[in-house]
């Protein structure tokens, strides 16, 4: 009894007692690890025929034994023991052939895997065409950013006197890049010579003096009318700034003096012979200093790109000095 327990009835067995199988790949898993090292030959392998049980030395789960066998005669199954076939086989839960994703039962290989440099993802770009550029929705211009390219060249002095009066909001817009100095400064000193015979008072002095103290007494009145323009249109331009405008001072003021010369030229004319103080003319100065304020309301709009009421609140103050000391006849 003591040899057969030992093992040598097992092995006298005749070759029909033990049923024959092909031999079958060791299921992935249960092999030893790569480059680990092979069973001693304390642990053997079990002979051919005897099931391997789970965390015995010579076929525990992970460890290469025998080629799994059917179970000997008088011997049942264990719910322990690794068959080849059926549940409770040694392999994983894929099917045979597959590899077996260790720590996820459950887990199967991904149909397509993800692209971490693909387009759309966080720190990577997609190429478009201008036309779909999806960060740039308008092409409106807004104030505190860098202004847009000029409409045009600038004006010549002919058309921008001329555009002032028939089309103001094309031509401020056009000329709001581009300083006007030189028809600006020359305009308003043209103005300011005539301006001291629109006055009955000055009139009758520059008249009645000789010419040598006449001719100082004119420049002098259109330097002065020139200084005060370019003040005025500096305050309007200020102003403007403070508004929320972000226009550039030179065509500002420029055409802030242009726009006071030429809506006064028509009063002026008329109070050369007629006199400042007709009730005539002074109406004719109010009708002018109306369209002097709806001409600064239009300039500052499209130089600074603000709205009416606050183009029109930057040109208070110049409109109220207009008003004050030239319309009314006051100075």
């Amino acid at each position: 009894m003591a040899g057969f327990r030992i093992g040598r009835g097992r092995d006298n067995r005749t070759p029909q007692a033990r049923p024959q199988q092909p031999p079958q790949q060791q299921p992935y898993g249960q092999q030893a690890p790569y480059g680990g090292p092979p069973p001693s030959p304390a642990q053997g392998r079990p002979p051919y025929g005897q099931p391997q049980q789970y965390g015995g030395q010579g076929g525990g789960y992970g460890q290469s034994g025998g080629w799994p066998q059917g179970p000997a005669p008088g011997q049942g199954r264990g719910p322990g023991q690794r068959q080849g076939q059926g549940p409770g086989q040694g392999q994983g839960p894929g099917r045979h052939g597959e590899p077996e994703y260790f720590g996820d039962g459950q887990h199967h290989p991904q149909q397509g895997a993800h692209d971490p440099y693909a387009a759309n993802n966080p720190g990577h770009t997609q190429a478009f065409t201008v036309g779909e550029d999806p960060y740039n929705q308008g092409g409106t211009y807004h104030a505190g950013q860098p202004a847009a390219p000029p409409a045009g060249p600038p004006l010549h002095w002919k058309e921008l006197l001329k555009g002032i009066v028939v089309r103001p909001g094309a031509t401020f817009l056009r000329m709001r890049d581009y300083s006007v100095w030189g028809t600006a400064l020359v305009v308003t000193f043209l103005y300011g010579l005539l301006a001291i015979f629109g006055f009955d008072g000055a009139r009758e002095d520059a008249i009645s003096s000789t010419l040598s103290s006449a001719v100082p007494y004119v420049l002098l009145t259109g330097v002065v009318m020139v200084f005060g323009a370019f003040v005025l249109g500096v305050v309007t331009h200020t102003l403007a700034r403070q508004l929320g405008g972000d226009g550039a001072w030179q065509p500002t003021v420029g055409l802030s003096m242009l726009i006071m010369a030429l809506t006064d030229t028509p009063r002026l004319i008329v109070a050369m012979f007629a006199g400042g103080d007709k009730p005539f003319v002074q109406i004719l100065g109010w009708i002018t200093w109306i369209a002097a304020g709806a001409l600064f309301t239009v300039m500052v709009n499209k130089s600074h790109d603000l709205p009416w009421p606050k183009a029109l609140g930057a040109s208070a103050i110049q409109l109220a000095a207009l008003l004050s000391i030239i319309k009314l006849g006051t100075f």
